[in-house]
């Protein structure tokens, strides 16, 4: 039986959330392989996503700020202009608009990768738990079985 290091990432509703194998801690992230044989709960690192998280916030915000300073600069230029040379108030409109469009138009995306290889140490450990339990199946399979069991003898001494 060959189990293929491949997974899926996929969520699962927080009633069906199960104990991680190393620290036990419900979790609605699991890892899946393809053919849904066998899984691995808690898929992700806490301390991983919450750093990443931070760091996607702080660009954000650094990018959010780059943009207003660009816009209060753009904003010094037109009234210097229309000062000099008398612009109308139309195409001052149309701009506005044009920027509540674009600052309105941003989407939100889960770039977490979906498929991993797991670690070869984790691996070996999720082949040998499988074995085991195939094992242990057989073994039960075995012990339900009378014919497998030796008979008592039938002969004098």
């Amino acid at each position: 039986m060959s189990l293929p290091n491949i997974w899926h990432h996929r969520k699962v509703a927080e009633t069906a959330a199960r104990s991680c194998e190393i620290c036990y801690k419900p979790s609605s992230s699991v890892l899946i392989t393809p053919d849904n044989k066998a899984s691995i709960e808690h898929a992700n690192d806490e301390e991983e996503v919450a750093s990443r998280k931070k760091k996607e916030e702080l660009d954000k915000e650094i990018e959010k700020v780059k943009q207003e300073y660009e816009e209060k600069m753009n904003r010094k230029k037109l009234k210097d202009k229309e000062k000099k040379d008398g612009i109308e108030k139309e195409d001052k409109k149309a701009e506005k608009e044009k920027d509540d469009k674009n600052s309105g138009a941003e989407t939100h995306m889960d770039d977490t990768p979906r498929v991993f290889a797991l670690h070869k140490n984790f691996y070996q450990m999720r082949i040998d738990r499988i074995r085991k339990k195939e094992i242990a199946r057989r073994n039960t399979e075995c012990l339900k079985n009378p014919d497998l069991f030796p008979s008592t003898p039938k002969t004098d001494l």
